[in-house]
């Protein structure tokens, strides 16, 4: 995580919060080793959140704890996001996006954060 500059984070939700298995890696990536800053795996990296859900809400309610939590260690959350409700149907069995409308906004939110990425770091 040292390496990369951004995050694009695809989140699960379980019961509208963050998945424990998130919290738990953001939670260990946070702990410095020694001769490290802390947190240095988060502070001023840039994140983009997704999410898909089978429910009609797509995640979004666990996107707000993941936004408060990455805030919170220092990382920059763009304030776009994507959710994929229904996300049974959202998928081919390949694993790409059946809707071209969602695809593309997908698409859109990588590019806003590569491009964020580049004005910060120029």
């Amino acid at each position: 995580m040292l390496a990369h500059q951004g995050l694009l984070l695809s989140c699960p939700e379980y019961n509208s919060s963050i998945a424990a298995v998130l919290k738990n890696a953001i939670d260990w990536a946070s702990r410095p080793v020694p001769n490290e800053p802390s947190l240095a795996c988060f502070t001023g990296k840039v994140a983009a959140l997704l999410s898909a859900s089978p429910g009609a809400l797509g995640g979004l309610r666990g996107l707000v704890h993941v936004r408060s939590i990455l805030g919170n260690i220092g990382v920059i959350v763009l304030p776009d996001q994507v959710a994929v409700p229904k996300a049974q149907e959202a998928f081919t069995p390949e694993g790409t996006l059946r809707d071209a409308a969602t695809q593309g906004k997908v698409e859109k939110l990588a590019a806003s954060l590569a491009e964020t990425i580049a004005k910060l770091r120029a």
